[in-house]
């Protein structure tokens, strides 16, 4: 039953309840994206299980996240069990056998998995705004930020680059306006506290290096299979919006690094995106149109893109027309939205006239699943009721010691498990601010200096007050009688104008010292 070039999916039953025949979706199509969809506990899980499967056994590595963490038992052999057995009966898989399968474990905290990172640099302004839920103006402050580092030769690696680049802009807010734009310091004070709740809820785990090289979700294993990256997300979904950010940069990445390889025989990677809804919840148009842009240029990358999640409607349409390969769970439909994604999930399927998808979608067991995928040239096939079949892989999760083990075989076992921290912005602007400080000292100092008694003022004017002068002058008083001398005139307008030059060039003097220490 299993046919070369082609992943078997399940078979489809016929009105009777009889096997009709076997549901396959095409290697080469299989970078065509897709969606799983379906209410909770209706067997989307074991489907993304088998589909990633079946791209692994093809050589196709995989990425995908685990929510709950049961899909981590795709590491290990399958095992007998009854529910397994009679699935594989109902639909005649004479070949079916227990297999196990090359995994990689990933974690943003480092925890059940190898650290996964990138730097705030190659984050950029969009997702980095994003992920902050930043106002319009605060994200025109972040984008100056990034425009100012590129410009200064400012690394930005982690979240204290980012935030020592802040303390810089708001400091010096007024003279940079001048230059990029009105900067304002209340939008600086308000990013400067969105950084400090991310830091809380650990996103400064994902900044720093070493960051993730695309290659290692690339692999292959020594037999062939496709290496299968699962990244641990049950705590990182503790925080929806950095999980939704991380999977949206991947797939960025994925996009701007890969040739352009047209349509291959079958895909070079297959990113399942779970819980999908998340990447869309109060999305702005200009995050949203860039992800409609990524899904409908990456499948000439060779990369497939498939949505898992409960409800059709959590994609947008524009995205949603992409989506070829297609598998749809029991939907309920109490409730007029909820009927409403009954209706849009069976009209975005080519019609079976053996039955109303609209009706049997809420009548679909544990399992099963409406499936229509891609065919001959392109086209949509007729959607078909289907039972999905068994996975090769245990169903259910790992123990920790079963996942250490794996993690202790690991291909990149040791390559992102430490830190780095190299020079960046965070050291560059505190050893600027050290030595602005310290020429600043060294100039009161020689301020005070000057202003400290018998020493030199640091400035004169011939013949008015010069020490040369004030010696000639004490000299001449000794010589002369101790009786009071009256002034002549002559004398006294030159005193005058003695003390007019000199208080003139002091408050030059003054002005000169307060304005460079405004600047």
């Amino acid at each position: 039953m299993i046919e070369d070039g082609k992943i078997f999916i399940g078979a489809s039953r016929n009105p009777d309840d009889s096997i009709n025949k076997p549901e396959y979706l095409d290697l080469k199509f299989g970078n065509r994206h897709g969606l799983v969809t379906g209410a909770t506990g209706t067997g989307k899980t074991v489907t993304l299980q088998v589909l990633a499967e079946g791209f692994s056994r093809a050589g196709v590595p995989v990425f995908a996240a685990d929510i709950k963490g049961d899909l981590s038992g795709i590491a290990a052999r399958g095992e007998p069990k009854d529910f397994l057995t009679k699935r594989a009966e109902q639909i005649g898989f004479a070949d079916y056998e227990f297999d196990l399968f090359p995994v990689i474990f990933w974690d943003l905290f480092g925890q059940k998995g190898h650290r996964v990172r990138t730097t705030v640099a190659e984050m950029g302004p969009l997702l980095l705004a994003r992920l902050m839920d930043a106002s319009e103006p605060q994200e025109g402050v972040i984008n100056i930020a990034f425009k100012i580092a590129d410009e200064a030769g400012l690394p930005l690696l982690d979240l204290k680059d980012f935030t020592s680049l802040l303390n810089y802009i708001g400091e010096n807010a007024s003279a940079l306006s001048n230059q990029y734009g009105l900067i304002s310091k209340a939008s600086v004070g308000s990013i400067q506290r969105a950084l400090l709740v991310l830091e809380q809820q650990g996103a400064e785990h994902f900044f720093g290096e070493p960051a993730l090289k695309i290659t290692d979700i690339m692999r292959t294993s020594n037999s062939g299979y496709g290496q299968i990256s699962v990244l641990a997300a049950d705590k990182l979904m503790m925080n929806p919006r950095l999980y939704a950010t991380f999977l949206l940069w991947l797939l960025s990445e994925l996009f701007e690094e890969l040739p352009e390889v047209g349509d291959p025989d079958k895909p070079k990677l297959v990113f399942f995106f779970d819980e999908a809804h998340l990447l869309f919840n109060d999305a702005p148009k200009v995050l949203v149109e860039r992800v409609e842009q990524v899904v409908r240029l990456i499948r000439s990358k060779g990369v497939g893109v498939y949505f898992v999640t409960q409800n059709p409607l959590d994609v947008p349409e524009t995205v949603l027309a992409q989506l070829g390969n297609r598998a749809q769970h029991a939907l309920r439909a109490y409730s007029p939205r909820e009927q409403k994604a009954v209706k849009t999930a069976a009209e975005t399927f080519r019609p079976n006239p053996a039955f109303d998808c609209a009706t049997v979608i809420t009548n679909l067991g544990t399992g099963e699943a409406l499936v229509s995928t891609l065919e001959a040239k392109g086209a949509p096939s007729i959607v078909e009721r289907t039972l999905i079949r068994p996975p090769s892989g245990r169903v259910g999760p790992l123990t920790d010691g079963e996942r250490q083990q794996v993690m202790d075989k690991s291909p990149v076992l040791g390559v992102y498990d430490e830190d780095v921290d190299r020079e960046s912005a965070f050291e560059m602007l505190t050893a600027r601010a050290r030595k602005a400080a310290e020429a600043d000292a060294a100039k009161r100092a020689q301020e005070e200096a000057a202003e400290q008694p018998g020493t030199t003022s640091g400035w004169t004017l011939p013949g008015f007050g010069g020490d040369d002068d004030n010696r000639q002058g004490r000299g001449q008083s000794r010589g002369r009688s101790s009786g009071y001398q009256r002034e002549t005139v002559v004398e006294a307008a030159m005193k005058s104008v003695a003390r007019t030059v000199a208080t003139q060039v002091g408050r030059a003097l003054v002005r000169g010292i307060l304005g460079s220490l405004k600047r």
